[in-house]
């Protein structure tokens, strides 16, 4: 798997987890499936709650790969910078 733009990858598919929870949390709220609120902006601020709570777990299971991907693109990029900054240093040292 490629890990070039793994943490905009990422980040997308986490947002879109969590707007597929949040348009099943609204629906089953509607549908008095699960308990509303006193109603009103609460009702809103309770469903986008529930999203949350139920988004992370899947989150933190479905996207494994894409997550693994985006850490090893941020390693890298770690170490390129270490490695430069390393580099430049040594390079004062000698002048």
């Amino acid at each position: 798997m490629s890990t070039k733009h793994a943490t905009l990858r990422y980040t997308a598919m986490r947002l879109g987890v969590f707007a597929a929870c949040f348009a099943v949390v609204w629906v089953l709220v509607s549908l008095r499936v699960l308990p509303s609120s006193l109603g009103g902006m609460s009702n809103v601020l309770w469903v986008l709650l529930l999203a949350i709570v139920v988004s992370a777990p899947l989150s933190f299971v479905l996207l494994r790969k894409q997550r693994d991907a985006m850490s090893q693109d941020i390693v890298a990029k770690v170490d390129k910078t270490k490695a430069r900054l390393e580099s430049n240093r040594n390079q004062e040292d000698l002048a």
